[in-house]
């Protein structure tokens, strides 16, 4: 496709008209028109303005192929990674992560990821999955996957949760509070001061973070993958180093740290 076919496409999937993208540039709308009908291509400063007004990556508007590819939301059926983690749970005698896996889908009910229809108990059910993929088959790491956002986005209580001490205090630490602002380079310092200093914590939330670098492009705005960025490279290398410390978690900070970085190195080069 032409990069006015897709300034187009992009205008009206955002229910923009002509008049308001010109706006928001200091432009005529005639100008947007002659680039919706490939007369003229914008300046590159524009293109810019544009993939902030759209909220895309630069590539996606300038790229002429731009949907060449069909992308998915989501790869596995939440349900079966359910029956997955709950037939390894009763293999293994995991007492905890047994109630957590129906605790969790009861609290995650009706909500979904961010910016799409997927539901949001695919996240932890990922985790899980994550961890028992590399190995790890450890009660409080797998319920505490399970459990990591419920006390942030569900309203529960640490002390509501039908889990050991361990797991409690897992979940206690993966949980960040709201932030605005001003007091977030605070909060998120210290929150991430706490987690470095458990193990596995810092395991959990390295399978968080490379979870939701892989959704990110198309669930946050540009400024939030901005941000997410900057503070991955900036607190996830003392996380891996946590890890690697624990001999029976250096394969699992391996595969992380590859995982996490490449991830990073893609989306750097197409914004």
């Amino acid at each position: 496709m032409s990069i006015g076919t897709n300034i187009k496409e992009l205008r009206e999937e955002r229910k923009l008209t002509q008049e308001q993208v010109a706006e928001s540039l200091g432009i005529t709308f005639q100008a947007v028109s002659s680039w919706e009908r490939d007369e003229y291509k914008p300046d590159t400063d524009k293109l810019i303005r544009l993939a902030e007004i759209f909220d895309v990556s630069v590539s996606a508007i300038a790229e002429e192929k731009r949907k060449t590819f069909k992308t998915r939301e989501a790869i596995y059926n939440w349900e079966h990674m359910k029956t997955y983690v709950k037939t390894t749970a009763r293999n293994f005698k995991l007492k905890d992560t047994l109630k957590a896996v129906d605790y969790a889908v009861e609290a995650h009910e009706g909500q979904k990821r961010k910016k799409s229809k997927v539901p949001y108990i695919y996240h932890p059910l990922n985790l899980a999955c994550h961890a028992l993929s590399m190995g790890i088959v450890e009660d409080e790491i797998i319920a505490a996957c399970l459990l990591h956002d419920v006390i942030e986005d569900c309203g529960k209580t640490i002390d509501e949760l039908p889990v050991n001490e361990e797991t409690k205090e897992l979940v206690r630490l993966l949980t960040c509070e709201k932030t605005n602002d001003d007091n977030r380079d605070q909060i998120v310092s210290a929150y991430y001061k706490e987690i470095v200093a458990n193990t596995k914590a810092a395991l959990i939330k390295c399978m968080d973070r490379c979870n939701n670098l892989t959704t990110m492009s198309w669930g946050l705005s540009r400024d939030r993958i901005y941000r997410m960025i900057k503070e991955t490279e900036e607190y996830y290398p003392a996380l891996i180093k946590t890890m690697k410390a624990t001999p029976e978690y250096n394969n699992a900070a391996w595969l992380l740290q590859y995982q996490i970085e490449s991830m990073l190195d893609i989306y750097k080069r197409l914004m």
